[in-house]
């Protein structure tokens, strides 16, 4: 779905599965500069975490257990780089031992 929006516009994005063991949500960006995936955040169960360098222009919420749903939504429209194609994948909600890798890669 393509969505036009101008400067200071809020929007929101919303993702949902029917994949009952998957219990983890992730939003990914990738604009025309730069065609790599980057990870904006997700949702594991009911908790939401945003990747340190989209805190502050970016929201996540939903619940990934119960209702298979996660949102995505920008206070406010602000930068060019906002203007890209927003993915959304699910997941199993595997994490990691190590502190500073905790669910960044659980596909």
């Amino acid at each position: 779905t393509a969505i036009l929006k101008g400067p200071e516009d809020k929007v929101n994005l919303t993702c949902s599965h029917t994949v009952s063991d998957y219990y983890m949500i992730l939003w990914y960006q990738q604009s025309a500069q730069n065609t790599a995936l980057k990870l904006i955040g997700y949702v594991r169960y009911t908790s939401p975490t945003v990747e340190d360098s989209f805190k502050g222009r970016f929201d996540v919420s939903g619940d990934a257990a119960a209702n298979k749903m996660a949102y995505l939504h920008f206070p406010k429209v602000t930068e060019a780089e906002d203007s890209a194609v927003y993915f959304c994948a699910a997941s199993e909600a595997q994490c990691f031992t190590i502190p500073s890798l905790l669910c960044k890669n659980p596909l």
